[in-house]
């Protein structure tokens, strides 16, 4: 009886020599498989809202007044008769405020985008099959192991 024979169960011992017995019994493990997708996770807009601000200024203007000034002079006598005919025209001004209001570039607000790469944790049970020898009795199993077996 061949070692083969007795680890698989065929315990009928025909008392011959047996042939080389090749049987393969094959091993499985799980491995992750990992996909990524792109999903759509939300929108940033750039708008412009109008604010109104009451702003008072104070600003200087200059006007002209007229000071009359009177002085007696102890009646003098004058050759010059009385009439309406003479007159002292003086133009007075002042200084008016006109306002208006014009644009002017304050700023510029830009908008990009950048990837960023971060790192997910994945924690998962995988599963994978081990060949067990059993032996009774004194059978000899010689256990080798190649590099293709384990990855």
């Amino acid at each position: 009886m061949g070692i083969i024979d007795y680890i698989f169960g065929n315990e009928e011992d025909t008392g011959k020599e047996t042939k080389d017995v090749n049987e393969k019994l094959q091993l499985r493990k799980e491995v992750l498989d990992i996909d990524k997708a792109s999903v759509h996770k939300g929108d940033v807009e750039l708008a412009k809202e109008i604010i109104s601000e009451h702003e008072s200024v104070d600003v200087p203007v200059s006007r002209e007044e007229v000071v009359i000034e009177r002085k007696a002079l102890n009646n003098e006598p004058s050759d010059v008769p009385i009439t309406n005919e003479e007159t002292i025209r003086i133009p007075v001004s002042e200084e008016i405020v006109d306002v208006d209001k014009h644009t002017v570039v304050t700023g510029e607000v830009s908008a990009h985008k950048r990837s960023m790469t971060d790192t997910k944790h994945i924690d998962e049970t995988l599963k994978r099959e081990e060949a067990i020898v059993k032996k009774t009795g004194n059978a000899e199993v010689i256990d080798s192991v190649t590099e293709n077996d384990h990855e």
